[in-house]
């Protein structure tokens, strides 16, 4: 589970990518870009991970994040048979970009989870996704968040949680 109340949690910036998500808080945003307040707190100092279209950025590029490695096999949970990740959204603007989230394996192929585009409301929303697999084959998650038009829009991400058995 990871509510970026200290860090990332060990999810990782892609390199292959034209920016990054970043660590902030409602409190230190400027009006009128992303969410009042984080999921987890309910408050303008909680935090959460956001990515905003700016002058900085092109529409279209794109802004990615990975999960550490998980594995079905692990000591744990022997091999699972449903993995599941949990997490919440806001996505919010006249212009804004898109959210795509992925599911990679250590043979770097990407799967298609979930392709969100365009205003999806002012408020967090919570989406829960299977992960598929054979259960042989490590794997991560990869929130992809690619830039809109809008210089206000922005889309943040809060309490990451991966089904409890791995």
């Amino acid at each position: 589970h990871c509510n970026f109340e200290f860090d990332l949690c060990g999810w990782k910036q892609d390199e292959n990518d034209n920016f990054n998500w970043h660590l902030r808080t409602s409190s230190t945003a400027k009006l009128g870009t992303g969410p009042a307040t984080d999921h987890t707190l309910q408050e303008p100092s909680g935090h959460y991970i956001f990515i905003k279209s700016s002058f900085f950025q092109l529409p279209g590029q794109k802004a990615r994040i990975s999960s550490p490695l998980l594995s079905r096999k692990n000591k744990n949970c022997k091999v699972c048979e449903v993995v599941v990740i949990i997490f919440y959204y806001h996505m919010y603007g006249a212009h804004i970009g898109s959210l795509i989230i992925y599911q990679r394996t250590t043979l770097k192929h990407e799967k298609i989870l979930l392709n969100l585009t365009g205003n999806q409301g002012n408020f967090w929303q919570r989406k829960a996704l299977t992960l598929s697999g054979d259960g042989e084959e490590d794997f991560q998650v990869v929130f992809e968040g690619i830039a809109g038009e809008g210089p206000k829009d922005g889309i943040a991400l809060d309490d990451l949680t991966f089904s409890r058995e791995c």
